[in-house]
């Protein structure tokens, strides 16, 4: 019997509700109708029926639903690479152009082919509790709160274990979404050391997969004021890209001998990056 077997995570059937949003701002106790109204308005009501329809089915699965719900056509470039993954662990590393979409999509064409596919995410995404069976959380903001810390420690610690035990893993290693950089173009942040170091560590080969596309500019536009605001943007985000047609490039595999060129996580952290994103010149 394995050791590390916990007892299942209880699944919390809304993404976000008005105790949810009180916690944050106690300023909304006593306004549940007003807070609800947002909720509708951001689309989170949509989100909350969803998890709560699907939240008994294993991550892959849920995914597929809601790529199916939201009647999304999914165009995958070299797709070949992801029908003949390797059979034990493996890496997938990101670009985080939608924030939780890409995530769903990834969840969907890696784990429908390797079902003990995971994906590390920060806390915000793992509250779909539907997918909590296919997400690692950590606190990408690195927060001082010794609980927020915790979790961070376990996340990391749980997918090294992952990988050691032969399951494939992906990674989003900006750990935010992109935002709009000085070059007025949309892309990620620096692509986090502490991400590129556990891939170090694991030395198991690489699979880079770039997300074309990008969130609404309102959605750019609420994150340059507060990135709350942008957060509780994410659900009408998602809902708002029903029967669009999303592309997916798939690289082709990266040896834990090619990457060991790379000595420092700065200089194979660049290496990934650069190969992820010449992906975007790929063309159907």
């Amino acid at each position: 019997m394995n050791d590390n077997t916990q007892a299942p995570q209880r699944i919390k059937p809304t993404v976000l509700d008005y105790d949810d949003i009180c916690k944050v701002a106690p300023f909304f106790k006593g306004k549940e109708k007003l807070v609800n109204k947002v909720l509708h308005w951001l689309s989170v009501d949509k989100a909350n029926d969803f998890n709560s329809r699907n939240m008994g089915l294993p991550g892959h699965e849920f995914s597929h639903n809601l790529l199916t719900e939201l009647n999304a056509d999914i165009k995958i470039s070299n797709s070949q690479v992801l029908d003949n993954m390797p059979d034990g662990p493996f890496i997938t590393v990101s670009n985080h152009p939608f924030g939780a979409l890409d995530g769903v999509t990834l969840i969907d064409i890696v784990g429908s082919r390797r079902p003990d596919f995971k994906v590390m995410v920060n806390m915000i995404l793992n509250n779909i509790g539907g997918l909590n069976s296919s997400f690692i959380a950590v606190d990408a903001l690195a927060s001082n709160d010794p609980a927020k810390r915790a979790v961070s420690v376990k996340g990391i610690t749980d997918a090294m274990r992952h990988v050691k035990q032969g399951h494939p893993l992906g990674f989003f290693p900006a750990g935010a979404v992109s935002k709009l950089g000085w070059n007025l173009r949309i892309q990620d942040r620096e692509w986090q050391p502490s991400v590129i170091r556990i891939i170090q560590k694991l030395k198991v080969p690489v699979i880079p997969i770039y997300f074309h596309g990008h969130n609404s500019w309102i959605f750019i536009l609420l994150g340059m004021i507060d990135w709350r605001l942008r957060t509780l943007r994410l659900p009408g985000e998602v809902f708002r890209k029903g029967n669009n047609k999303f592309r997916v490039s798939v690289g082709n595999v990266i040896s834990p001998e090619e990457m060991a060129q790379y000595s420092t996580p700065e200089e194979l952290g660049v290496f990934l990056k650069e190969q992820t994103y010449k992906l975007r010149k790929w063309q159907q």
